[in-house]
């Protein structure tokens, strides 16, 4: 699966469009006070991303074990330092209700973090590459 993300922001204005297999969804984020940029920063999204992918995979690996999961809350904390400094004591806590024995649902819980593939992006540490392009010429 093929999954971009575009930003397009200017004064007053600010989109942000996610792309998984050629779907696009647009995600609601407003943009700064000022008008330029988001309202919401990339740490901050990183963390819902984190969020997002544990308790998606959650209900994906409860199906394949015939898990009923009736509630998931997925919490996620971590700090930044400086500007340019990276992201440390990042953790996420799990809430779950599910009628399924306590003991099932952990085990549930610990696999699905291997699995989880935003959390083992960032523990592999991949690569990200910076590709800038030179604009097009404008023309009168």
């Amino acid at each position: 699966m093929v999954i971009s993300a575009r930003v397009r922001n200017s004064k007053g204005v600010h989109s942000a469009v996610v792309t998984s297999s050629g779907e696009a969804k647009h995600v609601p984020i407003s943009p700064r006070p000022d008008g330029f940029g988001s309202a919401v920063s990339g740490g901050e999204l990183l963390f819902l991303a984190l969020a997002t992918c544990y308790c998606n995979d959650v209900y994906r690996e409860a199906k394949k074990r015939n898990i009923e999961i009736r509630e998931i809350e997925v919490e996620v904390s971590g700090s930044f330092g400086a500007e340019g400094e990276i992201a440390y004591g990042i953790r996420y806590k799990p809430r779950v209700k599910s009628s399924a024995p306590w003991a099932k649902v952990r085990e549930l819980l610990r696999d699905t973090d291997t699995v989880a593939e935003v959390q083992k992006t960032l523990r592999a540490g991949v690569p990200v590459d910076l590709v800038i392009e030179e604009p097009a010429k404008v023309t009168s």
